[in-house]
Order: C-alpha cells, then sequence, then structure tokens
C-alpha cells in the first residue's frame, strides 16, 4: 500500500456500498419476476424503475462527492468508471424488466432463470466486495468468481439464442425473447466489468 501524506476523502466508500447494495436490491426483483404472475409484473416493474432511480442518485451522489473533494481515495477516472459500470448495470437489469411487461411475455424461455442466478450470485458478490474497497484486502477471489461467473453467462446465453433460434417460436417472439436474453447478458458484462475495474483499483494501490 503506497504511503499517503495527505487525508483522503472516506464517504466514497459508503456511496459504493450503498450503489452495490441496490444493485443486489434490483438482482432480487429480476428474480421475483421469474415467479410472477403476469398480472403482477407492472407492480414489479414500477418497484425496478424505483430501484433504477435510486441507482441514479447514488451515481450522482459520487459524481458530486467526486468534483467537490480534492483528495480522493483512489484514482479519479476509476472512481467514475466503478460509478458508471454500478449504474450500467441497474439501467440493464431494469431495462429487461421493463421488456418483459411491455412485449407481453407469458412465458420467459427455458435458460433465462439460469442468467438471472447468475446475475444475483454476481450482485451478492459485489455488495460483499464493496467495504472491502477500504482496506483494498481480501478482493482477488471477488473478481475470479464474477469473471468465472461471467464465462457462465456466455455460455447459458448462447445456449438460449441456440433455442430462440430452432424454430420452435415465431419469428416476431424469438426478436422480443433475444432483446431480453441479450439485455441480461449485458447486465454480466458489466459486472465482469465492475470487478475489472476493481482489480485496476487494487493493484494500482498495492
Amino acid at each position: 500500500m503506497r504511503f499517503r501524506l495527505t487525508p483522503r476523502e472516506t464517504s466514497f466508500y459508503e456511496l459504493f456500498a450503498t450503489a452495490a447494495d441496490n444493485v443486489l436490491s434490483g438482482s432480487k426483483l429480476l428474480m421475483e419476476l421469474l415467479g410472477a404472475d403476469p398480472a403482477t409484473r407492472v407492480e414489479i416493474a414500477d418497484r425496478m424503475r424505483a430501484a433504477e432511480h435510486a441507482g441514479d442518485d447514488a451515481t450522482h451522489a459520487i459524481f458530486h462527492q467526486l468534483n467537490s473533494s480534492f483528495i480522493t481515495p483512489f484514482d479519479r477516472e476509476d472512481i467514475y468508471r466503478l460509478a458508471s459500470r454500478l449504474d450500467d448495470i441497474m439501467d440493464f437489469m431494469e431495462e429487461a424488466v421493463d421488456l418483459v411487461v411491455l412485449y407481453e411475455i407469458d412465458e420467459l424461455p427455458k435458460g433465462v432463470e439460469q442468467q438471472i442466478e447468475v446475475l444475483g450470485r454476481a450482485a451478492e458478490l459485489t455488495a460483499e466486495a464493496m467495504p472491502h474497497l477500504r482496506t483494498m484486502r481480501n478482493l482477488n477471489e471477488y473478481w475470479i468468481e464474477v469473471n468465472r461467473l461471467e464465462n457462465q453467462a456466455d455460455q447459458i446465453h448462447r445456449r438460449l439464442l441456440a433455442h430462440l433460434f430452432n424454430g420452435s417460436y415465431e419469428a416476431i417472439e424469438v426478436m422480443k425473447l433475444k432483446q431480453i436474453v441479450d439485455v441480461l447478458e449485458e447486465a454480466a458484462d458489466a459486472f465482469e466489468s465492475v470487478a475489472n475495474t476493481v482489480e485496476t483499483i487494487v493493484v494500482k494501490e498495492s
């Protein structure tokens, strides 16, 4: 750890933890959507939209703190990148839920539950990891596991696409379902980007 002569703004740690906790809440709403009757999905989408707004608020709070702080706990560009990537995750999850409602999907294809389970596990790991930014310790297992989960998400995504294009669905239905599974895959990519950013921060600070 590099020795510093100046004090550092520490509220960033709490702000990142808040953003990651909100991502975890969003992943739980995704899981709730899986078992929900189509008639109740609108209410879940409303709660997801509120969670996405809360994520925006957390991101703006980090940016505001960044712009008003002379000393930061680590590089400014890394703070900006980490906050932006956490926000991306919420955006993708909210988009997926909204599409399910807007397209009036009666039944999601088999395999989507595996996508959402991977996102849920990545969200848990991310929420657990953020408090460790304060010490920069016990984080290597986090980014290794999230990268493994993203590889798993890639495989699930490919299998889902193969299923969608096997002739069992009407063309318009394929288009709708593909958009949903693609957005969920983007959420998995965003989790990996968060983990990679954390790894970069730790390497720089070691």
